[in-house]
């Protein structure tokens, strides 16, 4: 062992830790590892290959849960002592003063995108973010943070719809508390997943409903509440959707639709229809998703978003894909991309903000997929997850591209590396609840199961058993 501490490494094969090895096999030291971790309650899936990237400098830092058990398993000595580089130096941050080992401060609920790291850096990426984005789920309300989603339903103005003496019409405070309900739910399901969620967003539609049952005084004020009210339907559409309810999804998204044609609002329109597109083509309607998706674009023409233009156009090559029509799909992949490249624009809606260069690359992965095509399926699943793990406060996204190209991976006869994503979704699903992404790696897993022969397959499928 290591008698003084080592000066941080610069690069480089991880040589301490080769020390620290010994005389065991990769194999043998991974299995001390496992063991170390549940001494101390802690899951990881460490095997011979990772222990190999480890000592030849592919991970200069641990995720926080390895670096628990480094930790648990030399006590006494800080990761820069075990060979690993301090994680605010592999982040390109500056190190804060004090010990590697102090434990994190929290972070807010939003934090600004990570600096843009090389492909040669996307090794180190895959440990030491992961472990920030299961810290700041957990730091950033669980629970506690769900059942707030209750408070429009305890408002004055709520009790006072459902009856209470002295009722009065809604204003222009209610209309802004179904907007703030309407962006809490959609951070808790960046966060959450959909499973924690959907009960409660459900009481919050409800009471906003009581609200428009009670009319609002001024015509600005009800049209306010309305369209706050269509896109409350539609974000619990999308929980439904997302946490396997498909029927109650499909009709969320009808009542969205239904409010933005009796009160023409385009944009909720296209909102609705581009959600409807997704849902068909999930569940077996293709020619239903690329009419929802094109009637989604017809009423999105003139709000000036390239951007939304740009799902829109995604939504349609998916459905033309399920088609099994290649020169539809590329025809409309190229439109999308077209008008993401001109960029965000200020007339882009607020619900967006998932709508990036880790979503493009997601939706055009399922356009291949769906294809058969499944190393340019594989391909753009890597792009969606090193770009997603660039804006890691989207937990249950990242989950889901992750889980996603282990299917594609699968597909494309790369065992041991949809295996490897296969693990990162799990660990993500630790506190993110989806019924669609644990679908997901069942499916995988059942694709898997020639291959068990391999440790990380083993693991993978002990793992979702």
């Amino acid at each position: 062992m290591a008698t003084s501490p080592p000066a941080p490494r610069s690069g480089g094969p991880n040589s301490v830790f080769r020390t620290l090895r010994g005389t065991q096999s990769q194999g043998e030291f991974a299995a001390a590892v496992r063991r170390a971790a549940r001494e101390i309650g802690e899951r990881v899936s460490c095997d011979a290959r990772y222990i190999g990237r480890v000592e030849a400098g592919e991970i200069r830092c641990p995720n926080y849960a390895y670096e628990r058990v480094f930790l648990h398993m030399f006590p006494g000595r800080s990761l820069t002592e075990l060979g690993f580089e301090p994680r605010q130096v592999v982040r390109r941050r500056a190190p804060r003063s004090g010990a590697d080992t102090s434990p994190p401060t929290p972070h807010p609920p939003t934090l600004p995108p990570l600096p843009n790291r090389s492909a040669a850096e996307s090794t180190d990426i895959d440990n030491t973010e992961e472990g920030d984005v299961l810290r700041r789920v957990f730091m950033t309300g669980g629970p506690a943070a769900v059942a707030s989603l209750t408070a429009l339903g305890a408002s004055p103005a709520a009790a006072e719809s459902r009856g209470a003496p002295g009722a009065g019409r809604p204003g222009a405070a209610d209309a802004a508390a179904v907007r703030q309900t309407v962006r809490d739910i959609r951070l808790l399901d960046d966060r959450h997943g959909a499973e924690r969620l959907y009960r409660p967003a459900g009481e919050a539609l409800r009471s906003a409903h009581q609200l428009l049952d009670r009319g609002a005084g001024r015509q600005s004020v009800d049209e306010e509440l309305h369209a706050g009210a269509g896109e409350l339907a539609i974000s619990v559409g999308w929980l439904a959707h997302d946490s396997g309810r498909l029927s109650d999804a499909r009709s969320y998204y009808a009542e969205a639709l239904a409010t933005a044609r009796v009160h023409g609002n385009d944009a909720l329109e296209a909102h609705a229809f581009c959600n409807t597109a997704s849902l068909a083509g999930a569940t077996g309607r293709p020619r239903e998703a690329v009419r929802a998706a094109q009637a989604g674009q017809h009423a999105a023409r003139q709000l000036g978003s390239d951007r939304l233009l740009s799902l829109l156009s995604l939504r349609e090559a998916g459905g033309w894909a399920r088609l099994a029509d290649r020169g539809g799909t590329e025809a409309s992949l190229a439109r999308a991309l077209t008008r993401h490249e001109r960029g965000p624009a200020p007339a882009d809606p607020e619900w967006m903000t998932f709508y990036g260069e880790a979503e493009f690359a997601c939706l055009e992965a399922k356009c291949w997929a769906a294809l058969g095509d499944w190393a340019r399926a594989g391909d753009c699943g890597r792009r969606a997850v090193s770009a997603a793990l660039q804006d890691p406060h989207f937990a249950r996204n990242l989950a889901l591209y992750s889980a996603q190209l282990a299917g594609y991976l699968a597909e494309g006869g790369e065992p041991e590396e949809a295996a490897a994503f296969g693990h990162r979704s799990l660990d993500l699903l630790t506190d993110v609840r989806s019924t669609r992404i644990t679908r997901s790696l069942a499916r995988t897993a059942d694709r898997l199961a020639p291959a068990r022969g391999d440790s990380t397959v083993a693991t993978f499928l002990d793992r979702v058993a």
